[in-house]
C-alpha cells in the first residue's frame, strides 16, 4: 500500500492510498502542480477523463478543483478496488469504470473537456489511444499526456506546453480544427 497527497482544491493535503501494481507510478506533486497551473486552478464545470487511473491522483485532483464529472478507467482489479475505496472516503463525484482503455474509448458515448493519459510506459499505449480518443472529446478539448520520452508532433493536435521532471516527460495538447 502506498500513499500520495492531493495538492490543491477542497481536499488539499488529503492522503490517498493506492495499491502497488506493475507500471503504476503516481504523477509527482511537482508535475501535478505544473499541470494544474497550466489548466487553471479551477476546473469548475469541466468533464474529465482519467483513462489509466492507477493511483487516481489526476482524477481526484480534478475533482478537488471542482470538475463537474470525472470518469476514471482502470483494468487492474486491486487498483480498481482501491480507487473505489478512495472515492467513497472522499465522497468524490467520480465514476470508476473497471475495464480496458481501448474498449472504453471504442464504446464511449460521453464527451470530455480534459483527458489525462498516463499509461504504463513502453507498451505503445499513446499511439493506440490517440486515434480513438478524438471521438470521446469535445471541440477544443485538452489532453495531458505523460510518457517516457518527449512526444513528437501529431496531426490534429497542437502542443500547448511540455516539460520534464526526472524521467517523466509531460505534455499538454489541444485538439485542432482538423480533429473536429
Amino acid at each position: 500500500m502506498s500513499r500520495a497527497r492531493i495538492i490543491g482544491g477542497q481536499w488539499r493535503s488529503r492522503l490517498i492510498e493506492f495499491a502497488s501494481a506493475p507500471g503504476l507510478r503516481p504523477t509527482p506533486d511537482r508535475v501535478r502542480e505544473t499541470l494544474f497551473n497550466w489548466l487553471g486552478q479551477s476546473l469548475d464545470g469541466l468533464d474529465c477523463l482519467d483513462l489509466f487511473a492507477g493511483s487516481g491522483m489526476l482524477g481526484f485532483e480534478a475533482a478537488s478543483r471542482g470538475a463537474a464529472g470525472i470518469v476514471m478507467v482502470e483494468r487492474d482489479a486491486r487498483v480498481y478496488a482501491m480507487l473505489c475505496r478512495s472515492a467513497k472516503t472522499l465522497a468524490a463525484p467520480v465514476e470508476i469504470v473497471r475495464g480496458d482503455a481501448l474498449e472504453f474509448l471504442a464504446s464511449a458515448s460521453r464527451r470530455f473537456d480534459v483527458a489525462f493519459i498516463d499509461p504504463p510506459y513502453r507498451q505503445g499505449w499513446i499511439e493506440r489511444v490517440l486515434p480513438l480518443l478524438v471521438r470521446a472529446l469535445r471541440p477544443a478539448a485538452r489532453i495531458y499526456v505523460e510518457a517516457e520520452a518527449p512526444l513528437a508532433a501529431r496531426d490534429g493536435w497542437r502542443m500547448l506546453r511540455q516539460g520534464r521532471a526526472g524521467q517523466v516527460h509531460y505534455h499538454l495538447l489541444e485538439r485542432t480544427e482538423e480533429t473536429y
